[in-house]
């Protein structure tokens, strides 16, 4: 479809890239690496981001929204874009599917930036292959469960204060419907008794960790959504995020585009400038290109999530995998061309390549988009 940003949407981005660079990037040294930036949370709720993702008024956030925000800050503020883009993905399965206890107990709260939300699915058996989790929850002669098992690869984990965690509450069946039908989806506080968490070193200082359930309490009014539909609860997030992570992967090619034309026409090589050799110039052409398309196609999936149209699936995955893949092109292509300056600790470059890799396994790896987006044209 074609597409094209309104002038009150290009004033809102041009408004969240001032926000990002002149009151957000200041605070991203405000942790340690690899742990929640609480600061950096606390100020995209007071500056009101967060309540974007979570309207007070309790309507769905849209995805175009959502997309524009992770975009715009990922230009200027990747720990700002993510912080964000873990809040929302940590709390949202309560906002389309919690009672409105849940929502009303932890949803402005998370708004606000004072509760740090986490979306707990992987394990260490089941990332890609998300139906494959083994984390049981054996109901108690109560009426109530115990969670056993093991996390990881969680984002926000062990700093958050409340994980909507996914847990097996049925046998898995012979076929992956059987084997979905068996999760259900459960909100955990931090504070529970038997969960514990221990911080993870990754690539990119994110604050990621794994967590370890020994036999902890939930109850009926714990269950988001219904017993046994934990599945359609995690899809359902990830069909409104996957784009978003596109979105996300935009902003850095964008930031990295942006940062070597500029210095393609300033540094002089063979008696010119960069810009004026051809492989060079072609080079430029083709990210240029290739960040145009993937936004299309990031954008054009949020605004059929947002007008409910069909092949919701087909186009988040779509969106995710050209957009993260484009990412990672254009940011090593712009290391090649700056050269070794590009590696040093400290330049945006430097950032950005360690930055640019995970995008393209969290959330669904690109092998998995491309078997969602395969399965989809059969269906």
């Amino acid at each position: 479809m074609p597409f094209a940003l309104d002038r009150e949407q290009q004033a809102w981005c041009a408004e969240l890239r001032a926000l990002a660079a002149e009151r957000l990037r200041p605070l991203t040294p405000k942790s340690e690496p690899g742990r929640v930036n609480r600061p950096l949370v606390a100020a995209l709720g007071e500056l009101g981001l967060l309540s974007r993702v979570f309207p007070p008024d309790g309507t769905p956030v849209r995805a175009m929204d959502l997309c524009l925000l992770r975009e715009s800050l990922a230009r200027e503020c990747t720990e700002a874009e993510t912080a964000l883009a873990l809040q929302g993905l940590g709390a949202y399965p309560v906002a389309r599917h919690g009672t409105a206890r849940q929502r009303s107990r932890w949803l402005p709260e998370v708004a606000a930036g004072r509760t740090v939300a986490a979306f707990a699915l992987s394990e260490p058996g089941a990332g890609s292959d998300a139906a494959a989790l083994e984390l049981r929850a054996v109901e108690t002669a109560a009426g109530a469960w115990r969670l056993t098992g093991e996390k990881c690869w969680i984002s926000n984990a062990p700093d958050a204060d409340v994980y909507t965690v996914f847990a097996r509450t049925g046998e898995a069946g012979g076929t992956r419907k059987g084997r979905r039908s068996g999760i259900t989806a459960f909100l955990v506080p931090a504070d529970r008794p038997g969960l514990h968490g221990t911080p993870l070193e990754m690539l990119s200082p994110h604050p990621i960790g794994t967590l370890a359930f020994d036999a902890v309490p939930v109850t009926p009014d714990d269950v988001i959504g219904e017993v046994g539909e934990g599945y359609r609860v995690a899809m359902a997030t990830l069909d409104l995020f996957r784009p978003s992570v596109g979105a996300f992967a935009v902003g850095m090619a964008r930031a990295a585009l942006d940062t070597t034309i500029a210095h393609a026409a300033e540094r002089r090589a063979f008696g010119g400038p960069l810009k004026d050799l051809q492989s060079v110039s072609h080079r430029l052409a083709e990210m240029a290109t290739r960040t145009e398309a993937a936004a299309l196609l990031v954008y054009a999936a949020a605004a059929a999530h947002d007008a409910g149209e069909p092949g919701i699936a087909r186009r988040s995955a779509m969106a995710k995998l050209f957009a993260t893949e484009t990412a990672q092109y254009v940011v090593d292509s712009a290391v090649q061309l700056h050269g070794a300056r590009a590696l040093r600790h400290g330049h945006l470059l430097e950032h950005l390549y360690r930055e640019v890799r995970a995008p393209r396994i969290y959330e669904g790896a690109t092998e998995v988009q491309r078997t969602i987006i395969a399965r989809e044209l059969y269906r």
